[in-house]
């Protein structure tokens, strides 16, 4: 499955999944959305991102530590 921006929760999962012994609340938006970019399943136009969807990633993924 590929992933997009809108998918904040799923993201947020396979960030999880890759930094498991991350703290979420310590990450800088450069270093989230290089991180992202960087998953094999992620699939979107790297210039759709914004301040909002890095932040509704973050949040997800806090929810989810």
């Amino acid at each position: 499955m590929a992933l997009k921006w809108t998918d904040s929760l799923e993201v947020a999962l396979a960030l999880l999944d890759e930094y498991p012994d991350v703290a979420p609340e310590t990450i800088r938006f450069t270093d989230l959305y290089e991180w992202i970019l960087a998953l094999d399943e992620f699939e979107d136009d790297p210039a759709r991102c914004n301040e909002q969807i890095l932040e509704a990633i973050l949040q997800c993924w806090l929810d989810e530590k």
